[in-house]
């Protein structure tokens, strides 16, 4: 069986060498080595070695792009970071410990997590190469985090989501990210078709029952189980029109 490399870490235009360094040792602490960083982007200098405590090594062996385009080729899969004033475009928004979850005990693509500039974050072009998204819920007078502890926290998360799957003795076989994506989208179409989506208030719901799938920690089977209500449900929805086109 191959070895399911960690996830790397991607900083889009760093401007604080403070940060950098902070998130080198966040990788350290939680057992992350591959960063890259886009550029612009600050010099790692002497005050990025003095955060980085004990993870000198992750700055020394980072590899720097000149565009976000540029550093994805080696990766299947790019989770964005999107804060809760972003213009992030429709795609599946997960809390951290949601992505944790989905992550945890299964091999996954190539990964990388995308974090964007201190002031601005990502932008909508940049987050259009996302196939997920990360939010991470604060209070909301004061909702973007700073860029080392949000790369903390996410980072975190996924570290301890196997730690606790072990002590709980959960099955690792979940449900891969498409066989859920696929689920969602087959549940988008049924809903369509029964007039569920009559108002404006459908991709609201949509949203809440996509974060309510996150947390559910599918298995392959019970994926298997309710695309196969779908499929039954859509058969009786669409049997008596072609049965009628027949008899016409």
């Amino acid at each position: 069986m191959a070895t399911q490399l960690p996830p790397a870490i991607i900083l889009v235009r760093p401007t604080e060498a403070g940060n950098v360094g902070s998130v080198a040792r966040a990788m350290a602490n939680t057992g992350l080595q591959e960063l890259i960083i886009v550029e612009p982007a600050v010099q790692i200098g002497r005050t990025a070695r003095a955060f980085a405590v004990g993870a000198a090594s992750i700055l020394d062996q980072a590899r720097r792009y000149g565009a976000l385009a540029d550093a994805i080729d080696p990766f299947q899969q790019l989770i964005g970071t999107s804060s809760q004033r972003s213009r992030a475009p429709k795609v599946p928004l997960l809390t951290p410990r949601e992505l944790a979850s989905s992550f945890s005990g299964r091999l996954q693509p190539r990964t990388a997590l995308v974090f964007g500039p201190e002031r601005t974050g990502l932008t909508t072009d940049e987050l259009a190469h996302c196939s997920l998204l990360v939010r991470i819920p604060a209070f909301p007078q004061q909702p973007t985090l700073n860029l080392a502890q949000s790369v903390l926290i996410v980072a975190h998360e996924l570290f301890v989501a196997p730690l606790q799957s072990a002590q709980e003795g959960r099955p690792p076989d979940r449900a891969s990210l498409g066989d859920v994506e696929g689920f969602l989208s087959h549940l988008r179409e049924v809903l369509t078709l029964v007039g569920f989506n009559r108002d404006d208030t459908f991709e609201a719901v949509f949203r809440d029952l996509r974060r309510l799938t996150a947390r559910a920690d599918l298995r392959p089977r019970e994926v298997t189980i309710l695309r196969g209500i779908l499929r039954r449900t859509e058969h009786q929805l669409t049997q008596p029109a072609a049965e009628s086109c027949e008899e016409e």
